[in-house]
């Protein structure tokens, strides 16, 4: 594995009742870099999120995160995790969600204010999570990933129900973790947020498309954006059959 690469796959294949997911995937996320994974819905993009993470084991090939097989328990801590539906409690305060989770991972009192404050959920501190936005909730679920600073963050769909102005300032927080030397693996279906990402995997039917830097994607393509960028992958794709 590249020294610079966080998460790596060497002919990565999932299959699930038989029929196969994530299709003979090779490739490097490298570390401090906000990642796109991009695809429509049904391209595989939950399954290899969760495959990373360690909660959905693999078939073939090999998978490493941080060095180690994916799903190692000490990596634990060391990945954030937002699923697309809110995992947090919605019979518990908003801080209460902060102590219970950052327990789990030692996060003091200072860094659950803070976060909180990164996520602009201060004024909602005790208030039931069932009586939030569904924003708010989303929100909630990623504040709980920030807790006990992870080295890798795994975000699926995280901006979604959110309002423009919080979705730029959390792109803006995501930014700033990366420079820190964060690695981010961020999946939307909304292509003007690929167009934030240094790197992208484009995925479609199981199948990476591309996976490497953006600059490149649309240089390869002649492009000026990715949305038309993926089409024209697509496209490429489709002749080759």
């Amino acid at each position: 594995m590249n020294n610079h690469a966080v998460i790596a796959a060497d002919n990565l294949v999932v299959k699930k009742d038989g029929q196969v997911i994530l299709d003979n995937l090779s490739f490097e996320v490298p570390r401090g870099s906000i990642t796109g994974l991009i695809g429509p819905s049904g391209s595989g993009k939950t399954t290899l999120m969760r495959t990373i993470v360690g909660v959905q084991k693999s078939t073939e090939g090999s998978l490493r995160v941080l060095g180690d097989a994916a799903g190692s328990r000490h990596l634990r801590k060391a990945i954030g995790y937002v699923t697309q539906s809110p995992a947090v409690y919605g019979d518990l305060t908003v801080v209460q969600n902060l102590r219970y989770f950052g327990s789990l991972v030692d996060a003091s009192r200072k860094q659950i204010d803070q976060v909180l404050k990164n996520v602009r959920l201060e004024k909602q501190r005790d208030q039931i999570v069932d009586s939030l936005s569904g924003g708010q909730r989303a929100r909630v679920s990623l504040a709980v990933a920030l807790l006990g600073d992870p080295d890798v963050f795994v975000f699926d769909e995280p901006t979604v129900g959110l309002d423009p102005v919080l979705r730029n300032e959390l792109w803006n927080m995501f930014k700033a973790m990366a420079a820190t030397g964060k690695t981010l693996l961020v999946s939307s279906h909304v292509m003007d947020e690929a167009d934030r990402c240094e790197y992208l995997m484009l995925l479609r039917d199981g199948k990476l498309l591309w996976n490497d830097s953006r600059s490149g994607l649309l240089k390869k393509t002649h492009t000026h954006g990715v949305g038309d960028a993926f089409v024209e992958m697509i496209k490429r794709s489709e002749g080759d059959k």
